[in-house]
């Protein structure tokens, strides 16, 4: 049972994953950054400064009552949807570079040429002596 957990752990695709999860979550710090740090400031300048994290509605009365707290899942929508945009573009930057790297790396293919122009006018006059 122990050699097949090794076995298991050494297939590349394990290992693979394994690094996927970690620059993964490194990642994920870095957009969470650029979006707290450098996004949401910009969109309260554009907002008035509203924060929308701390609008609710208290359900019931006294220290006790639940609170809907619905800013705090706008904010999170607000979230999502910058995240989302930023790791489109992101994704879509990474692409274009893989394609150029792609296109430098292979020939470029030849137009098909044509028939020429003798060609051309062999067939036409066959076609019109075989009228």
């Amino acid at each position: 049972m122990l050699q097949e957990f090794k076995d298991f752990i050494a297939k590349g695709n394990v290992m693979d994953m394994a690094v996927g999860i970690i620059i993964g979550a490194a990642f994920t710090a870095i957009v969470t950054s650029l979006v707290d740090d450098l996004i949401n400031p910009i969109i309260g300048l554009f907002t008035g400064g509203i924060d929308f994290s701390s609008m609710g509605l208290a359900l019931g009365e006294g220290e006790d009552a639940a609170i809907l707290a619905y800013g705090n899942f706008i904010m999170a929508i607000i979230n999502f949807l910058i995240i989302a945009w930023v790791v489109f573009m992101l994704v879509k930057m990474v692409n274009r570079v893989k394609d150029a790297a792609v296109a430098e790396g292979e020939p470029v293919p030849e137009a098909p040429s044509g028939p020429t122009q003798e060609e051309l006018l062999t067939e036409i006059r066959d076609a019109l002596k075989a009228r």
